[in-house]
């Protein structure tokens, strides 16, 4: 195979590797969902009702949980975990390298946060570092299955069981992953989703809360919904953060396909391992020992002492040869302004910052074709070659 040169990019007037743009994502409708929430209109039961109960049942079911509860978004979802989980000024290990609401809504809660670091090959909390980082004050672990790849659920619940901690697990990405042969929400004491547009299971808004306690499930319940307890009688302040039945119809009729569409985002991804192993200067993400995940997001990294340019030069030229890209995340959350009091942490999380000038992510989704995946992986091989050193 020909080494490709800067002059064959396509940014610097080359050829592209495709003519057209590779969709980064597959979002959108059905005809069979736009019929789901059509029915919810014409009933004209529009609040929470039987289609949010149905898909509490059945997603908390596909996702090895006991009880799921319905809320208006995965950030609610995650300040009604912690609200029945987490007191105020609790301390609360949770990682400097995820999306700004895993550790915004611990704030929300009062909660004192402990950023730990990540794993540069999974992107994942890093146990080791979580351990260093417990003290007497320790209350809870708060950690993310970013990407849609299951943490090391062993290792964080062993070191939960050794200091009698409470363990929340943002899966906003990670819908039907599996660890050990599991479903995500058989771990843990609360796990959180979001049904973002984006989400595997997009319902354009919404989210949901799943654990395997009774009493925690009412305690959440309670909070959900004012408090109330019967028409008009309210035994503890609680919010309004109900979903209603027109997305829980529209998440019912996505959670009908989303197994088949996640395995074959899992084929998508053993496609992309097997040939960005062979792209010098490239790496591909490493899930978890034991894990299968989802696949929400498909994060590369570069080793950029091996090229001449920046990941972002990197993914303009990508860009020009068809293949868009994005970057989560830009900054780890030591460098957001709304945690600047936490800055000094920076120093403990060194991958984090790593990380931050390094990843992007690739398209990924069940509607890519192996002939679109392997036209990404030469792109990626082409631009890489024309900017290795």
């Amino acid at each position: 195979m020909t080494t490709a040169t800067a002059s064959d990019l396509a940014i610097n007037g080359g050829t592209p590797v495709f003519e057209s743009n590779v969709p980064f994502m597959a979002v959108g409708l059905t005809k069979k969902d736009i019929a789901a929430a059509n029915e919810v209109l014409e009933s004209g039961m529009l609040r929470a009702a039987s289609k949010c109960a149905a898909l509490e049942e059945k997603f908390a079911e596909a996702s090895d949980a006991k009880i799921g509860l319905t809320c208006a978004n995965g950030t609610c979802a995650l300040q009604l975990a912690y609200g029945g989980l987490i007191e105020r000024g609790d301390e609360v290990i949770t990682p400097a390298w995820t999306y700004i609401a895993t550790v915004s809504m611990l704030v929300a809660a009062g909660a004192k946060v402990v950023f730990c670091d990540c794993l540069e090959d999974s992107y994942q909390a890093d146990p080791a570092d979580i351990e260093k980082k417990i003290t007497p004050n320790t209350k809870a672990i708060a950690v993310t299955h970013l990407y849609g790849i299951p943490v090391d659920i062993d290792a964080i619940q062993a070191i939960a069981d050794k200091h009698g901690l409470k363990v929340i697990y943002d899966s906003a990405q990670a819908h039907l992953a599996e660890y050990n042969g599991k479903g995500i929400g058989a771990y843990g004491d609360a796990c959180t989703y979001s049904f973002y547009a984006t989400k595997n299971l997009g319902t354009g808004e919404g989210g949901m809360v799943t654990v395997n306690d009774e009493a925690l499930a009412k305690k959440i319940g309670l909070l959900r919904s004012h408090g109330e307890t019967d028409k008009y009688l309210h035994e503890s302040i609680g919010f309004n953060y109900r979903m209603n039945d027109i997305t829980g119809a529209i998440g019912l009729s996505k959670l009908d396909t989303l197994k088949e569409e996640t395995d074959r985002r899992r084929e998508v991804a053993e496609l992309y391992a097997s040939r960005i192993d062979g792209i010098e200067g490239v790496d591909r993400p490493v899930p978890t020992a034991g894990s299968n995940p989802a696949w929400h997001l498909y994060t590369c990294r570069l080793d950029l002492e091996q090229f001449s340019c920046t990941r972002d030069e990197f993914c303009a030229a990508l860009m020009k040869e068809g293949v868009p890209s994005a970057v989560h995340y830009p900054k780890p959350l030591t460098r957001q302004p709304a945690f600047s009091d936490l800055a000094d942490q920076e120093a403990t999380t060194p991958v984090s910052v790593k990380l931050a000038s390094r990843v992007f992510c690739i398209p990924i989704h069940q509607n890519l074709t192996d002939e679109q995946v392997n036209g990404v992986c030469d792109a990626i091989a082409k631009v890489a070659d024309a900017f290795r050193k």
